[in-house]
């Protein structure tokens, strides 16, 4: 390959590379390195990650909307501000919670 192509070919596969992280680089609420953490009472029912708590066995099994022992993984970060209308405080949290009526 002459200079000419090998330069072209770089700055092609650079600049493929740059655009391909732009997104991902772009979303500041993904955390480090695309950690995740339990976030409890955002799932809706039938769509937790697992331990819905009494009743239930794993992912999948929580039987209402917002259960406050069932949790969903979530961009690190993000449980605090996601809505959830049967926390106490109206957002999701870090661990189970009694549910107040929504």
């Amino acid at each position: 390959m002459n200079k000419v192509n090998t330069a072209t070919t770089l700055a092609f596969a650079l600049s493929t590379a740059l655009a391909a992280s732009g997104p991902a680089m772009a979303d500041s609420h993904e955390g480090k390195k695309g950690e995740m953490e339990k976030c409890f009472g955002v799932a809706l029912a039938g769509q937790n990650d697992c331990a819905a708590g009494p009743g239930t066995t794993c992912a999948g099994t929580s039987n209402h909307d917002y259960q406050g022992n069932s949790w969903k993984l979530v961009p690190a970060g993000t449980c605090l501000e996601t809505d959830s209308p049967t926390s106490p405080t109206g957002k999701g949290q870090l661990n189970a919670f009694e549910e107040v009526k929504a």
